[in-house]
């Protein structure tokens, strides 16, 4: 685990509900190779902050990356209802185009 992992972790020992950490905590298992921690990261971020519409996508490429294709679909579909919903036409465009490009 990297320093910035443990850095975060312990952060969020102390602030479960911070967002931002969880998302950076999820990243960096990510990086490491680590899906199953960065999978469970990214579900407890959507849990407890599901209008936080990065968490959909990166979630969605992980998935992606591991090639579990139906959870990245669900993923990103769920994502692009969040992205709508909120504005982030930004996000949601990117994900509809990963979506599409599923097929």
């Amino acid at each position: 685990m990297t320093d910035r992992a443990q850095m975060l972790k312990e952060f969020l020992q102390e602030n479960p509900n911070d967002a931002f950490a969880r998302y950076g905590l999820a990243l960096e298992y990510s990086k490491a190779g680590e899906l199953d921690a960065a999978l469970g990261e990214f579900n407890k971020l959507l849990e407890l902050n599901p209008d936080y519409v990065p968490g959909y996508q990166m979630a969605a490429q992980t998935l992606l990356g591991a090639g579990r294709n139906t959870e990245g679909r669900s993923m990103l579909e769920k994502g692009i209802a969040c992205a709508k919903k909120s504005g982030n036409q930004h996000a949601q465009s990117e994900m509809e185009v990963m979506l599409a490009e599923l097929g």
